[in-house]
């Protein structure tokens, strides 16, 4: 017999929760929660008292879900409204407010609503909120640090950063920048450059100075694109009367969100950028009307409700290329995910010494295999428990984060050159040195091959993959389609040249090409003017960001584009 009481799922988790003490503890009860919009505020996150009082027949509530462009308007008829008596206070509260907002329209956010959470923001949304909040603050003497805020930029928003770098110099701050953008280097009193290349070969000072002492310095790497000297053309473009000769794909959607309906042909076979200024609607056209309709086409499912009419003949693929990190779990490193670990294991147990062992291709995995390490259990990390503050996790003692056992450090292979290497030492190889060590294993080098042909030739093969930058990742995550026939497919790219330098949007261009020359779509969302000017065919969406935008504004080759009174890409163009 038993007799307990029996706690039930509700009871549980509510209890769980009035315990939790840390992150990681709310994140065990997190799974079980569920949010819903308030049923007494309906979301607005005031009381029925604070939504009663009207300023020109609008509440406070009704107020912060008006954009950020719409309430600047309503607010200046504010004081006109008010009784003689209030004015003088209320326009130097609205005087307050006006200057405030028009920093943040400066900086490309009129689009956002003031109930809109800080959650949602994007990083480079979030980035300019803190910098237009640093500007009203006006503080002096403080060193500001900014990360690539011209991330998600269109070329017209960094116009209005480059204006609230210069104010907050102006009151005797200092700016450091971390960035690539060319627009926005040539604002700069003094630029340092790294170099020469990325990872191992990199880390030394090769050039600094004025702008002018940049562009003459022959060491400098970013002087010819500051000088505007550097070839901005990569690959032909299509002529305007060969640009729909493969064929079309026909998009026609009703209103999403702040995207009015729309009818758009891209052509196919061809590289298709679609730009505009930030909040216009690009990525709502791209990633929830064309992709999920050439998806629900090609499976021959339901359209989605807002999609009119999708025509994509001949195409039975659509590979989402986006920044998404790949994999979460630090056991997916560059080499599991390109295919070239499994190719090594294979290796490795042909070898005599590893035959004598009875070590099969399963022993040499560092997730299952009998020669991982067994104190991180081939994680190569562990985890220290740090009482009231977060784990930390430190490279393992025993294996120095190698992930592999001592013994596997005794089976080496031997290459034409002579040289020797066990696997643990092979996957501490960047990708250009593993080259060299592996050019006449043929599976193995075309694969390594395909990755330099990608710009991630300073990656090591055992770096985990879910610490890659965005842009890393895209581009790792074409490994597999390089070489293929693509006529069937469409590749779409979410911003791509986030964080790289003019040289590596090269690259980038360069890839591009090689999935054009096997037949393949490629549809990028973009702001670099460098892919834009690349561009077969632009699809320009504006003109202004929210409600002021969501209309295709121009469409066509780049140089109709800049030709394009209504085209603000074409004014940078």
């Amino acid at each position: 017999e038993l007799d307990f009481t029996y706690f039930n799922a509700v009871y549980t988790v509510e209890n769980a929760l009035a315990k939790v003490k840390d992150e990681k503890g709310m994140k065990r009860v997190e799974k079980f929660l569920k949010e819903d919009i308030c049923p007494d505020c309906h979301g607005t996150r005031l009381s029925a008292a604070a939504r009663a009082p009207k300023l020109l027949g609008i509440s406070l509530d009704e107020a912060c879900s008006m954009t950020l462009a719409q309430l600047v308007t309503w607010v200046q008829r504010v004081p006109k409204s008010l009784p003689e008596a209030m004015r003088p206070m209320a326009e130097r509260i609205c005087e307050a407010f006006t200057g405030t907002a028009k920093r943040l329209l400066d900086l490309g956010l009129g689009y956002l609503t003031l109930d809109r959470s800080a959650a949602t923001l994007s990083t480079g949304e979030r980035q300019r909120m803190q910098l237009a909040r640093a500007v009203r603050n006006r503080t002096t003497g403080v060193l500001y640090v900014l990360d690539e805020p011209s991330i998600g930029l269109h070329p017209s928003n960094i116009v209005g950063l480059t204006g609230v770098m210069h104010d907050l110099v102006a009151d005797g701050n200092s700016v450091i920048l971390v960035d690539h953008d060319t627009q926005i280097l040539q604002e700069a009193d003094w630029l340092v450059e790294m170099g020469p290349e990325a990872g191992a070969g990199g880390g030394h000072v090769i050039a600094q100075g004025t702008i002018a002492e940049i562009e003459a310095n022959p060491a400098s790497q970013i002087g010819p694109f500051l000088a505007g000297k550097a070839a901005a053309k990569r690959k032909s473009c299509a002529q305007k009367q060969e640009l729909f000769a493969d064929g079309t794909i026909h998009l026609a959607t009703a209103s999403i969100h702040t995207v009015k309906p729309l009818e758009i042909d891209i052509p196919k076979g061809r590289l298709t950028v679609v730009t505009g200024v930030s909040g216009s609607g690009k990525t709502t056209m791209v990633l929830e009307s064309l992709v999920p309709a050439l998806a629900a086409a090609i499976d021959g499912k339901a359209l989605p409700e807002h999609i009119c009419a999708i025509n994509a003949e001949g195409i039975e693929h659509v590979k989402l290329i986006d920044a998404t990190p790949i994999g979460i779990n630090v056991r997916s490193t560059v080499a599991t995910y390109a295919g070239i670990h499994d190719d090594l294991r294979k290796l490795y147990a042909k070898l005599p010494d590893a035959k004598a062992h009875e070590y099969k291709a399963g022993a040499f995995s560092y997730n299952t295999g009998s020669l991982r390490c067994q104190g991180c259990d081939g994680t190569g990390v562990v985890s220290l428990d740090v009482q009231f503050l977060p784990d930390v996790d430190i490279p393992c003692p025993d294996c120095r984060g190698s992930r592999y056992a001592k013994a596997a450090y005794d089976i080496r292979l031997t290459n034409e050159a002579g040289e020797g290497a066990s696997l643990p030492e092979l996957m501490a190889m960047d990708v250009n040195t593993a080259l060299e060590f592996c050019k006449n294993m043929k599976g193995i080098s075309q694969k390594l091959n395909v990755l330099r042909q990608l710009g991630l030739g300073y990656l090591t093969l055992g770096e985990e993959t879910p610490g890659l930058s965005g842009g890393e990742a895209q581009r790792l995550k074409l490994a597999s389609e390089i070489g293929r026939t693509q006529h069937d497919s469409v590749f779409v790219f979410d911003e791509p040249s986030i964080g790289l330098h003019p040289l590596d949007v090269q690259v980038l261009l360069e890839v591009f090409q090689a999935l054009l020359d096997n037949g393949a779509t490629v549809v990028v969302i973009e702001h670099d003017l460098d892919v834009i000017r690349n561009a077969d065919y632009v699809l320009d969406m504006g003109p202004g960001g929210g409600d002021a935008g969501g209309r295709l504004v121009a469409c066509g080759t780049p140089t109709e584009i800049k030709a394009n009174a209504n085209s603000i890409t074409g004014r940078f163009l």
